[in-house]
């Protein structure tokens, strides 16, 4: 029996436990899966079935939401974090990575947290999911992927500002973000020989130098080491060019610089189906690409369709590296 997927419920006070159970509603036994979390945080008109295993969860799909209990502290207030959750959100993400690691789930899914109501209920050292999970794994290097049927794509640095993308663009960097991406596409996404296009820093990638030398001082020569060990790289490309249909055809996933660079396209072509990857975990793991939206939750009218595509992605994804 496949294992099913395991969903951390997130922060409480958010949209979560909504997406969660219109999610259930939208997959039922099409896809099984599980939420670790407080049953009593689900909205109302979604049936709940509490599971001691997640063995049961396919079972359990065909009545209600499978739940695997984790009992929260205090009462929640939808829209307001209770920092007395804090601790809890952690445990449940620690208990998913327990529990996808030990072969009982497939791969973990991971409901939006709010960094700072972690911050300042638990003292939380990490500055998102994506730290925690690689520390929780003992892994120095992870790689964030944002994809969808139309897109996949790489940011090489991330969460910086635009001002010391350069400085902290190294050729070391630019190589373990390639290797990651390249061993990935093959594991996990059933794809013998990737093709990546990558992107220069500058307008115009450069324009040999006129615009930056970025390009031929680092990107250049990591992507002829590679090609000499048989990577199908193309670039450095102007990014202006990478994201039309045509251009998309020709490549796997793209490989920028920056945070903007990769997400704005992938952003423009598919908002709602867009599903966040950390590539480069010894499991697999997946997030809808938005946050807590506290601002409308329990309003009933969170889009499920990110947490949706998260979990069918997940669920291709431990498909093929069991393959």
């Amino acid at each position: 029996m496949i294992a099913p997927v395991a969903l951390s419920c997130g922060e409480p006070a958010g949209v979560g436990p909504e997406i969660a159970g219109r999610a259930w509603q939208a997959l039922g036994t099409e896809l099984p899966f599980f939420l670790i979390g407080d049953p009593t945080h689900l909205p109302g008109d979604v049936p709940v079935v509490e599971i001691q295993e997640p063995t049961e969860a396919t079972r359990a799909s065909g009545s209600g939401l499978p739940v695997l209990r984790h009992d929260f502290d205090d009462p929640l207030t939808l829209g307001t974090p209770n920092p007395s959750h804090a601790q809890g959100v952690i445990d449940v993400i620690a208990r998913g990575v327990d529990l996808v690691q030990s072969g009982a789930a497939s791969a973990l899914c991971t409901a939006p947290i709010h960094k700072q109501a972690l911050q300042n209920g638990a003292g939380f050292a990490y500055p998102g999911h994506t730290e925690y999970l690689a520390a929780l794994a003992g892994v120095d290097r992870v790689v964030m992927m944002l994809a969808s049927d139309q897109l996949r794509v790489v940011p090489t640095t991330i969460h910086i500002p635009l001002t010391d993308v350069a400085r902290h663009l190294t050729d070391d960097l630019l190589e373990e973000t390639l290797r990651i991406t390249h061993a990935a596409l093959i594991r996990d996404f059933g794809i013998p020989a990737p093709r990546l296009a990558v992107a220069g820093l500058n307008p115009h990638a450069g324009e040999g130098g006129k615009m930056g030398r970025e390009e031929i001082e680092v990107i250049t020569p990591v992507l002829e080491r590679l090609r000499l060990e048989g990577f199908d790289l193309r670039g450095p490309m102007s990014a202006d060019t990478m994201f039309h249909g045509t251009a998309r055809k020709s490549y796997d996933a793209a490989i920028c610089m920056y945070h903007d660079q990769a997400l704005i396209p992938i952003k423009t072509l598919d908002f709602d189906r867009g599903v966040n990857i950390t590539l480069g975990l010894p499991f697999i793991r997946t997030s809808p690409d938005h946050g807590t939206a506290l601002d409308i939750a329990g309003q009933g009218v969170a889009n499920p369709t990110s947490l949706i595509e998260a979990l069918k992605m997940a669920a291709r994804m431990g498909a093929s590296r069991r393959a």
